[in-house]
């Protein structure tokens, strides 16, 4: 059994995407080909915004986004402490500095009494410029933006979305990667949508902002390719990415999201009889998640490991995202506190991921549930 089967994706999609590949090599335009600008173009409107920047991968989306909004030295940024490293280290390498902030136990996304906690600190400290919140769409499920945003608004906030694994969530206020003033995507293999390899997307309905980032991801150009106007970077989504990803997009309109969601229901069905000893995904009333991962919350997480082991030897791969929050990480070692996250460091210790994508059938969903019971 595979966590995330690429594999029976493929078989599914082969004929299509084959040909998707076969027809950029004929072409031989293999950056900025075609391809790329009729991918932006449908992702815009699948998410609902004016503008899609495509480029290399989710962490050159985030770092795109941060320097269109010119976050740089001497800002501060908030960070959820329960999330891929990433959401903090483009913060890092800008030169501002994250002020990481608590989750809501039941959603994993960041919590909003935390969050203004810790605005109010750094405001009052006054060492830091209070810049933007970076809001993240924990394994699928959009963050709540609503809350956010009225936050964000009194302080003068920008909010970042990081959809990384929030691509086609529902939330009341619309779709994951069009809920922040910029938002942000990775096209990584494992994602809700992935391509074969790196990529990544930035979404926006500022057209200054756009204009940045296409500038910003070749190389800071101007009108043209050896017209440099600012310090940039080499951020491109390749043409037989973007083809691929046409394809894919395709499936997942069509069947792959309301797949996963099935897929969802079933585990969440079966394993509730069991609650007493795990705790299953919460879903808020108005959201719709595209579950990047199935995560549990293990009630006596002291034998998570050994647990995961016995899975294993069974044929049932599981996966701990992610076992240290971002505050405790190494590289983050003596960065000022400015709020407490006993969740986050509590989520580290009990979150167990299920095998996830949309072509699960039942009887494995069905067995990987009796062995989860089985060895608990």
């Amino acid at each position: 059994m595979e966590f995330r089967d690429l594999k029976k994706q493929y078989q599914v999609l082969k004929q299509d995407i084959d040909n998707a590949m076969q027809q950029v090599a004929a072409a031989g335009n293999y950056i900025m080909g075609g391809d790329v600008a009729e991918l932006e173009q449908q992702l815009a409107e699948y998410v609902g915004v004016k503008h899609c920047m495509t480029c290399a991968n989710g962490t050159d989306a985030l770092t795109l986004a941060l320097k269109a909004l010119g976050i740089g030295k001497g800002d501060a940024v908030i960070v959820p402490d329960f999330t891929f490293f990433a959401s903090a280290e483009v913060v890092a390498l800008e030169g501002a500095t994250p002020v990481f902030v608590d989750v809501d136990p039941r959603t994993f996304n960041i919590d909003t009494t935390s969050l203004q906690a810790a605005i109010n600190t750094v405001e009052k400290e006054g060492a830091l410029r209070m810049k933007a919140v970076i809001a993240v769409d924990l394994f699928g499920l959009p963050a709540d933006f609503a809350a956010v945003k009225k936050i964000a608004k009194q302080h003068g906030l920008y909010i970042i979305e990081d959809g990384a694994q929030g691509f086609g969530g529902r939330a009341p206020q619309g779709i994951a990667c069009g809920l922040g003033d910029i938002s942000t995507t990775s096209f990584f293999p494992a994602k809700p949508m992935g391509c074969y390899g790196d990529g990544g997307a930035v979404f926006t309905d500022n057209d200054e902002w756009a204009d940045l980032v296409r500038s910003f991801r070749v190389h800071g150009k101007g009108s043209n390719k050896y017209d440099n106007v600012r310090i940039g970077m080499n951020s491109r989504l390749d043409t037989m990415q973007a083809a691929i990803l046409k394809v894919k997009l395709k499936a997942f309109k069509e069947y792959e999201f309301d797949a996963v969601n099935h897929v969802a229901e079933h585990y969440t069905q079966l394993i509730t009889n069991h609650s007493s000893y795990v705790i299953t995904p919460y879903i808020p009333d108005g959201y719709m998640s595209s579950w990047a991962q199935y995560t549990l919350q293990l009630a006596d997480a002291s034998h998570r490991t050994e647990l995961q082991a016995r899975m294993k030897e069974a044929g049932v791969p599981t996966m701990v995202y992610y076992p240290t929050p971002m505050s405790m990480q190494t590289a983050f070692k003596g960065l000022h506190a400015y709020v407490d996250t006993p969740n986050a460091r509590h989520l580290s210790q009990c979150v167990l991921s299920l095998p996830m994508h949309p072509y699960l059938t039942d009887e494995e969903i069905a067995r990987v549930v009796e062995c989860l019971f089985k060895f608990k």
